[in-house]
């Protein structure tokens, strides 16, 4: 299954949460401090909520694509690399509490795309676990712009 991924900076967590599940009826798929998503039936889409008190809410923070698979993200830069784009691979990345394999592109005015799978959907804890290139706050935090959310 493919869906369009939205992952928007917010003010207000429990806020935007609160909004969002009424928007779409549906609770959370995943919470954490500062963090939630939304893996939403209908319409397809991810929804990636990040409480920023540097970003001013409801601004983009990045769009992507889930793809089922490690050979879709594989696809996706073959396609995007035979069209000139410049591509930013990353295998078994752990961002935004998951590990993933993804490819980044930036569109014509600069706005980040990833096209993504899931490798393992990581626990709770998973904020002790170290993550490429991010520091203490860890991926997707409020106190640090993150490296694995945004392409190089």
């Amino acid at each position: 299954m493919s869906r369009v991924q939205l992952a928007l900076n917010v003010t207000d967590l429990d806020a935007a949460v609160a909004f969002y599940s009424d928007l779409f009826g549906t609770a959370p798929h995943k919470r954490r401090d500062g963090y939630a998503n939304f893996a939403v039936e209908e319409p397809p889409l991810k929804l990636v909520l990040i409480e920023s008190a540097e970003a001013a809410g409801g601004t983009l923070n990045h769009l992507g694509i889930e793809v089922g698979s490690t050979e879709e993200v594989a696809a996706a830069v073959s396609r995007l690399s035979v069209a000139g784009l410049a591509t930013d691979v990353r295998d078994a990345e752990l961002c935004c509490h998951a590990v993933q394999d993804k490819v980044w592109v930036a569109d014509p005015d600069g706005a980040p795309w990833e096209v993504y799978t899931i490798l393992d959907d990581a626990p709770a804890d998973a904020a002790v676990l170290p993550m490429a290139g991010a520091t203490a706050g860890g991926c997707c935090s409020s106190d640090e712009t993150s490296v694995c959310c945004t392409p190089a």
